[in-house]
């Protein structure tokens, strides 16, 4: 299983990732988390502002379409998304291939 990340704007903009994601079936469950401090690099600056982060759980045969759907819809110039593999419980990871077309 897979867990994919990234940060948000605001919370309009994560949940409609969100829902885009599970519509498609390409997550089985999305968490967010707003307030958020995110402190960067940009232009040249240092920039700070308060973000929503997105998780969404996947499996791996998703993982590249679920990162795509993001890049395609995020609203940020560049969105940093990243993934990880993650281990769960046989029930949990069977719940997460079950939700999104498993077999």
């Amino acid at each position: 299983m897979f867990q994919v990340h990234t940060t948000c704007p605001d919370l309009d903009t994560a949940r409609m990732l969100a829902s885009s994601a599970l519509e498609a079936r390409l997550a089985a469950c999305a968490n967010i988390t707003p307030g958020i401090l995110s402190m960067f690099h940009w232009q040249g600056r240092i920039e700070e502002e308060t973000e929503v982060g997105l998780t969404l759980k996947t499996r791996t045969a998703h993982r590249a379409s679920l990162i795509s759907l993001l890049e395609d819809e995020h609203p940020y110039d560049l969105p940093i998304i990243t993934w990880q593999e993650v281990s769960a419980g046989s029930d949990a990871e069977a719940w997460v291939s079950e939700e999104t077309g498993g077999d």
